[in-house]
């Protein structure tokens, strides 16, 4: 059967399933294969090299004068991935984004984030894809080492403790921590300065 281009994306959005026996999913495999390669040239450049950013700016097809993403960095989906303006995401961050991930304006992401936004099916898991969209609202901050799954939206001013392993929406203004991630406690939004 013929698939017009962009078919692999739409079942993406719509959560899928998307099978990698069909041959749709060649636009996908050239994708992870163009993100890739643009990341390992990033991180094969010196930190103190600001060159560097070209690379990523050609894997998201933006400038990134209002982002900063300090390597080393890892996406295979650079088309599955938006940006906010002032969003800073530190080192060793892996954004498996082929069910698209969204940061909001001014997000901050210590050290070691992993954003996963593909599951594989139970029954047939080395063919079967699944997908769930990753958000990251307006100034959420995620601590160092944290896990956010698919589907899952990080509500704005939240903030996740590190370590964390995050299942479920996290709620506005909440504090959330431990895995799986749980509230532990809520900020006020008019203590909010920025």
């Amino acid at each position: 059967m013929e698939y017009k281009k962009g078919y692999v994306y739409e079942l993406m959005d719509r959560g899928g399933p998307t099978d990698v026996r069909e041959s749709y999913f060649k636009e996908a495999v050239e994708e992870m294969m163009r993100a890739r390669t643009l990341c390992q040239k990033a991180n094969a450049t010196l930190p103190d090299d600001p060159s560097y950013v070209q690379y990523l700016e050609e894997l998201f097809g933006r400038k990134l004068d209002d982002v900063r993403i300090l390597t080393p960095f890892i996406c295979d989906f650079g088309n599955r991935v938006t940006f906010g303006k002032d969003v800073f995401i530190n080192h060793s961050a892996i954004l498996s984004a082929s069910g698209g991930i969204e940061f909001e304006d001014g997000c901050m992401a210590a050290p070691g984030l992993r954003i996963a936004t593909i599951n594989h099916d139970m029954n047939e898991r080395h063919t079967i894809y699944t997908y769930g969209k990753v958000t990251v609202k307006q100034n959420a901050w995620i601590g160092m080492n944290v896990t956010i799954c698919p589907g899952v939206t990080i509500g704005k001013y939240a903030v996740v403790g590190a370590g964390a392993v995050v299942t479920k929406d996290v709620p506005d203004y909440a504090v959330v921590a431990g895995v799986p991630a749980k509230v532990i406690k809520m900020l006020d939004p008019n203590d909010q300065k920025e």
